[in-house]
C-alpha cells in the first residue's frame, strides 16, 4: 500500500529484470492505449461529452492501477489478493460497459435509476472505497466512509453538524448513477486538464531530464559553493509542481537529489531537509503548482492564466526565500568537498550537446508558456500540443544528433548516437517508458480526486461549509486573526497525506468560503491562503509527509530533518497570513502596488530566513535572542497591513544587519559564502 502516489521508480516496458515480461508488457501496452485516448479526446476539446469521457477515463486509469497491484501480487504469490483484483476489475469493466452502452439514454435517467442500477452503484462505490484504502491507508477510507455515514446519519448528530439526513437511493444517485460524485467535476478536469501534465512529467522522466539536472548539479558546484543545494531545490521544484504531490516528488527527486548532496559533503539531516522544503515549495510553483491552479481556475471562474498570475509573487518571493536559505544552510557543510563527475557519468556532454539538449527540454515548456499566456487557447489544448512537442523533439533531437555524425564522419560522444536507427528506436522506448510512468504516477491521484468528488458533493448536500463558518466565528470571536490562524490549522490537517490538488478541493470547499463570506475577503486572497496552508502539512510535525520520505532516504532522524525543514521553509508559514493583510500580493495585475508590496514582504521574509538559518559566528546567549528577534520582525513586516509602518519595520531590519555586520560577527555581507560555525 502506498501513501499519496507510488515513489519507485518505474520499470522499462519490458520489465525482464523483474522476471515477469509478460505483464509488463500488458501494462505498457495498457498506459499507451489509455493515452492514445486521452490525447485523441482532448486534441479535439470542444466536442468532449465530459461525463461520458470521465466514465471511460477513470475505467481505464483504474485498470492500469490494478495490473501495477497485481504485479506485486504475483511477485509476492498472494493469488488471494490477486482474486480480489480481478474481481473489482471485473466490477470496473461491467459498470462501465453498462453505463457507455447506452450512454443517452444512462444520462437522461438523471434522478432516478433502476433497482439493478442501484446495485452495480454499491458494487462501484465498493470498489473506489477500497482503492482509495490501498492506495492512501486507513484515514483516507475513514474520512471518505465517514462522511458517506454522516450523510445518511446525521439527524443523529447533536448540536451544531447535525442535520436531517438523507436517503440512502439518493446517496447513490449522487455518487454514480447521476454521472456526478465519483465520475463528477473533479474527475473530468483530472482527465481533460491535469493528466496530460503527468503525461508529460512521465516525458521527462523518460527522455532524461534529470540526468541533466544532476549534471548541471556538478558543473555548478564548481562555482557556487552551494551549487549542488541550489540545484537540487530548483529540480524538486520543477518537477513538485508537474507531478503534484508532496511525497511522490520527495520520493521521486530524493533518490537522486540527496545522495547527491551527502556526496557534496552535506549531512542526512540537512539533505533530507532541503529536499523536504523543496518537495513542498514545487507544489506552489507556476504554472502547474501541483495541478491545484486548474481546480482553483475553475472554481473561480476566471482564466487560467490569471490563476497562474495571481501565484507569481508569492512563488517568487518563497523561491528567493528557500534559495538563500539553503546557502546559509548548505554551504558550511559543503565546505571544500567537491563532486567528481566521474562518479556519477561515463560520458561528458560537449557545449554543443548541452544546448541541444537544453532546446529539447526548454522548447516544450515555451510552447506551454506561450500557448496559455500569449495565445490564451484552452488548457487541454496547450498541454496537448506541449506533449506532442516534447515527443516530436524527445525522438527527433537524438536522431538528427546520429545523423549529423553520421554526414560528418565524427565519433560522437554518446554510444548512443552511432547509429540514427538505433537512437530512432531508443527514442521510441522512452516515449512508451513515458506513457508508462505517467499513468503509474496519475493513477492514485485519480483515485483520491474521483473520492473526493464524491466526499465533496455529499457534504455540500449537508450545509457543511456554513456549520464550519459558525464554528470558526464562534472560536475566533470574529477577530479575523485569530480565525485566520485556525483556519490555517484546519487546511493544514486536511492537508496531511493528499495530493496537493485533492487537499485544495477539501480546503477550498470547506475553509475558504468562511473568509469570503464572513470577513468578505476577496476570493483569490481567500483561496490562495487556504491552497497554500493544505500544502504546508508537507513540513508540519508530526506528519510531515515530505521530511518522513526524504529522512528515511538519507537516514536521518526525523525530528531533526524536521527542524532543518521548518528552518529553511519557515517565510512559507507566515505568507498566507500575508494574502490576508495583502490581498494585491495574489492580484490578476501586478502593478505598482504589488510591487510595493511585495517588496516589502519579501525584506521581512529574507529577515526571517537570515535570522534562523545564517551560521552567526558568536555565543549561544548573543545568538539565540538574535535570531528570535530578527525572525519575530520579519514575521510582523510580512504581516502588519500598513506600508508605513512596514517601511519603518524594514528600515529596522536593515540597521540590524548593518550593525551586525559592522560590530557583531565580523563575517562578510549576508550573502557571502559563510565561515562562521553552525549551531549544529
Amino acid at each position: 500500500m502506498s501513501t499519496e502516489t507510488d515513489t519507485s521508480t518505474v520499470s522499462a516496458p519490458g520489465g525482464e529484470a523483474d522476471g515477469l515480461p509478460s505483464i509488463d508488457y500488458v501494462i505498457t501496452a495498457a498506459a499507451v492505449l489509455f493515452w492514445l485516448y486521452v490525447m485523441w479526446e482532448i486534441s479535439d476539446v470542444a466536442t468532449i461529452q465530459r461525463p461520458f469521457f470521465a466514465v471511460a477515463f477513470l475505467c481505464g486509469i483504474l485498470l492500469i492501477y490494478l495490473l501495477s497491484e497485481a504485479k506485486e501480487s504475483i511477485l509476492e504469490r498472494d493469488f488471494l489478493d490477486l482474486l480480489l483484483l480481478g474481481a473489482i476489475a471485473v466490477v470496473l469493466i461491467a459498470a462501465t460497459l453498462y453505463i457507455l452502452q447506452d450512454y443517452d439514454a444512462f444520462y437522461r435517467r438523471q434522478g432516478r435509476a433502476f433497482d439493478h442500477e442501484y446495485r452495480l452503484a454499491w458494487l462501484v462505490i465498493a470498489v473506489i472505497l477500497y482503492l482509495t484504502w490501498r492506495s492512501y491507508g486507513n484515514v483516507f477510507l475513514v474520512l471518505v466512509g465517514g462522511t458517506m455515514v454522516y450523510a445518511l446519519y446525521g439527524n443523529y448528530v447533536p448540536g451544531l453538524f447535525g442535520h436531517d439526513g438523507i436517503s440512502t437511493q439518493f446517496m447513490l444517485q449522487m455518487l454514480i448513477t447521476d454521472l456526478a460524485g465519483f465520475y463528477g467535476s473533479l474527475t473530468q478536469l483530472t482527465a481533460v486538464w491535469i493528466a496530460p501534465f503527468l503525461l508529460y512529467a512521465g516525458l521527462l522522466f523518460a527522455f532524461g531530464a534529470f540526468e541533466l539536472i544532476l549534471r548541471l548539479a556538478i558543473y555548478s558546484g564548481k562555482f557556487v559553493s552551494s551549487g549542488v543545494a541550489q540545484t537540487a531545490v530548483i529540480a524538486s521544484s520543477i518537477i513538485g509542481s508537474v507531478n503534484g504531490s508532496k511525497a511522490a516528488n520527495a520520493g521521486m527527486t530524493g533518490s537522486f537529489t540527496i545522495p547527491t548532496m551527502m556526496d557534496a559533503g552535506l549531512r542526512g539531516r540537512t539533505a533530507a531537509g532541503i529536499e523536504g522544503s523543496a518537495s513542498m515549495l514545487g507544489q506552489v510553483l507556476p504554472p502547474v503548482m501541483g495541478a491545484a491552479v486548474f481546480v482553483m481556475a475553475s472554481t473561480l471562474g476566471i482564466a487560467y492564466i490569471d490563476a497562474v498570475i495571481a501565484g507569481l509573487i508569492p512563488a517568487l518571493i518563497l523561491i528567493g526565500c528557500m534559495l538563500l536559505a539553503v546557502h546559509y544552510t548548505s554551504v558550511t557543510e559543503i565546505g571544500s568537498q567537491r563532486m567528481r563527475f566521474e562518479d556519477y557519468f561515463d560520458e561528458r556532454l560537449t557545449r554543443s550537446e548541452k544546448l541541444v539538449e537544453g532546446t529539447r527540454f526548454g522548447v516544450p515548456f515555451v510552447v506551454l508558456i506561450f500557448t496559455l499566456g500569449y495565445l490564451q487557447w484552452t488548457v487541454p489544448t496547450a498541454a496537448y500540443w506541449t506533449v506532442v512537442t516534447m515527443i516530436v523533439l524527445g525522438i527527433t533531437t537524438p536522431v538528427l544528433q546520429s545523423v549529423y555524425h553520421v554526414l560528418a564522419g565524427t565519433d560522437p560522444e554518446s554510444t548512443s548516437l552511432a547509429d540514427p536507427a538505433w537512437a530512432f528506436v531508443d527514442e521510441i522506448r522512452n516515449v512508451i517508458d513515458g506513457c508508462r510512468r505517467g499513468a503509474i504516477i496519475l493513477a492514485p491521484i485519480a483515485i483520491i480526486l474521483a473520492a473526493v468528488n464524491g466526499m465533496i458533493d455529499l457534504l455540500m448536500t449537508t450545509g457543511i461549509p456554513s456549520r464550519i463558518a459558525i464554528m470558526l466565528m464562534q472560536i475566533s470571536g470574529g477577530v479575523l486573526i485569530v480565525a485566520v490562524l485556525f483556519g490555517m490549522g484546519v487546511c493544514i490537517v486536511m492537508g496531511i497525506g493528499m495530493p496537493t490538488v485533492a487537499a485544495y478541493v477539501i480546503v477550498s470547499t470547506l475553509v475558504a468560503p468562511t473568509f469570503i463570506e464572513v470577513f468578505e475577503l476577496p476570493h483569490l486572497a481567500a483561496h490562495y491562503m487556504v491552497f497554500y496552508a493544505s500544502v504546508l502539512a508537507g513540513v508540519t510535525p508530526p506528519v510531515a509527509v515530505s521530511v518522513v520520505i526524504a529522512s528515511g532516504i538519507a537516514g536521518s532522524n526525523f525530528w531533526r530533518t524536521c527542524g532543518k525543514a521548518l528552518t529553511i521553509s519557515a517565510p512559507f508559514f507566515v505568507l498566507p497570513v500575508s494574502f490576508v493583510y495583502h490581498p494585491e500580493l495574489v492580484s490578476t495585475v501586478i502593478d505598482l502596488e504589488t510591487m510595493i508590496t511585495a517588496t516589502l514582504v519579501m525584506t521581512g521574509a529574507v529577515s526571517i530566513i537570515y535570522g534562523l538559518n545564517y551560521p552567526f559566528n558568536m555565543g549561544r546567549w548573543r545568538r539565540f535572542p538574535l535570531r528570535g528577534g530578527l525572525a519575530a520582525l520579519g514575521i510582523f513586516v510580512m504581516v502588519y497591513p500598513d506600508w508605513l509602518v512596514q517601511g519603518i519595520g524594514a528600515a529596522a531590519l536593515v540597521a540590524i544587519l548593518l550593525a551586525q555586520r559592522t560590530f557583531g560577527s565580523g563575517q562578510a555581507a549576508p550573502i557571502a559564502s559563510g565561515l562562521g560555525e553552525s549551531d549544529d
